[in-house]
Order: C-alpha cells, then sequence, then structure tokens
C-alpha cells in the first residue's frame, strides 16, 4: 500500500448502498492499522511525512511545521558566499526561500492558485463613464438632448482567470507531460508521444526562478543575476529537493510498518 493511498483515510466515507458485505478477511488493513503505521513513521521521519501531508493539504499546521524544518535545513546548508552576500537579512531570505521552496514542492498538475489579478474575486471593479442615455440628434446634426453620461464604479470579467477567480498550476499539455510528436507520427504512421518540453514532462509549471530571484532582491538590493544563478539558485534548489528526499523516505518507512 503506498502512502499516498492512506489519504482516503483523512476523508469521510461515502455510504454503501447495497447489500454486499464489507471485507473481513484477516489480512485486511483497518484503517487503525493504517494511522498506526502513519504514527509510527512520523515517529521516525517527522519531516518527510509532515511534508507529505502538507502538500496534500490535510492540515494547515503540517505547512508551517515543513517551512519550518525547511528553514531550520537552510540554516545548516548555507553557502559562504550566500551568507556574506545577505548579511543581516539573512534570516528574512532564508524564510522566504523556505516558503517558496514549499510552494515549488507542494505543486502538482491538479493544484490551483487565486488570480492576482482580481485578488481571487473573478471580477475586476473600476470607474469609467457609462452612458446612461445616447440623447438625441436630428439628422442634420442638431443636438435636440445632450447624451447623459455618468462615471460610476462597474465589473469587468477577469480575463486572466476567465472569472473563475483560479488559475491552475497544470502545462498546456493539460497536466498529461506527454505531447504529441509531429515528425515521427508523420513517418510511422501512428501517434508517437513523447515528453512535454514546457513542463520536461512532470505536466505542471514549477516556480520560475525569476520570481524567487525578485524576491530575494527585495531584501538584497545589490543581489545581481550572475550571483543568483551561482550561488543562490543552486542552493534553492537543494530545499526544493529536500522535500521529495524526505518523503521519499517516510514512504519507504511507510512500507516497512504496514507489510
Amino acid at each position: 500500500m503506498k502512502l499516498e493511498n492512506a489519504l482516503k483515510n483523512f476523508h469521510p466515507k461515502s455510504p454503501i448502498f447495497s447489500d454486499s458485505a464489507s471485507c473481513t478477511s484477516p489480512d485486511c488493513l483497518t484503517g487503525m492499522d493504517i494511522m498506526a503505521a502513519m504514527g509510527m513513521t512520523e515517529s521516525q521521519a517527522k519531516f518527510g511525512m509532515t511534508a507529505f501531508l502538507a502538500k496534500n493539504d490535510v492540515s494547515e499546521e503540517d505547512k508551517f511545521s515543513t517551512v519550518e524544518a525547511l528553514t531550520q535545513y537552510a540554516k545548516k546548508i548555507t553557502p559562504k558566499l550566500v551568507a556574506k552576500a545577505a548579511g543581516k537579512k539573512l534570516g528574512y531570505c532564508l524564510i522566504v526561500l523556505a516558503k517558496m521552496a514549499f510552494e515549488d514542492y507542494a505543486r502538482s498538475a491538479g493544484s490551483i492558485f487565486s488570480c492576482s489579478a482580481c485578488n481571487g474575486k473573478g471580477l475586476i471593479y473600476s470607474h469609467k463613464d457609462v452612458i446612461k442615455h445616447p440623447g438625441i440628434t436630428k439628422l442634420d446634426g442638431t443636438v435636440v438632448i445632450e447624451p447623459w453620461i455618468e462615471n460610476e464604479k462597474v465589473e469587468e470579467l477577469c480575463i486572466s482567470c476567465n472569472g473563475k477567480g483560479q488559475i491552475a498550476h497544470r502545462c498546456r499539455c493539460k497536466g498529461r507531460g506527454k505531447v504529441l510528436d509531429e515528425a515521427q507520427t508523420k513517418l510511422q504512421g501512428a501517434p508517437v508521444y513523447k515528453d512535454c518540453l514546457r513542463c520536461a514532462g512532470k505536466g505542471f509549471n514549477r516556480v520560475p526562478s525569476s520570481v524567487v530571484y525578485n524576491a530575494i532582491k527585495h531584501l538584497v538590493p545589490d543581489l545581481t543575476q550572475s550571483s543568483w544563478s551561482r550561488n543562490w539558485k543552486p542552493f534553492y534548489e537543494k530545499l526544493v529537493s529536500k522535500g521529495y528526499i524526505e518523503e521519499f523516505e517516510a514512504e519507504k518507512l511507510f512500507l516497512k510498518k504496514i507489510s
């Protein structure tokens, strides 16, 4: 049983309206067995288990714990050049890097985020001139009644999210990670698929490096692009990969406990 299959125990089950009896085999795992295995796994691999639960939105407290653990890990492996460049703002920089590293780790093809253009409302409010009455004009151009125009607050559909208020992280390949290879399809006469070049076969878009760089540059104005690419970016990638490493360790421990 995989660790991701245990997530169903955190959500209420739907009733089964049938006369079929539930499984009563002695080898069948009960919910108590699964939760006990998860508890023992968390006691030995707390970082990985907390990161996994936070990634799947099981608990808000797990998200804070994961960011805190990433921050503590970042303090231990901070390169000297990064600490020298950050100076007194090193603590703030590590918190920002830890938060953005967790966001990058927690992304998936099904995850969504609030639209920044409309603040998640789906509508954009602005003041515009609204024509209440077009007025009356004769054929010779003589104005009988002047147009009635008032400046009012109007609502417009947000173009970025199409009024949904949320935008998905999935790539243009619709989260599949595969796209049709047109050249090979023409040669072989059958559909041939290849990894999506935009998402490298992951199915979702990662947090752009430029976004992280701009966030750090607000704290360290003297940070240059070359210094970021040479010293800061590899350090940030280590924080992102730390989440996957700890989750993999928790997965192995869970399989041992459940077997």
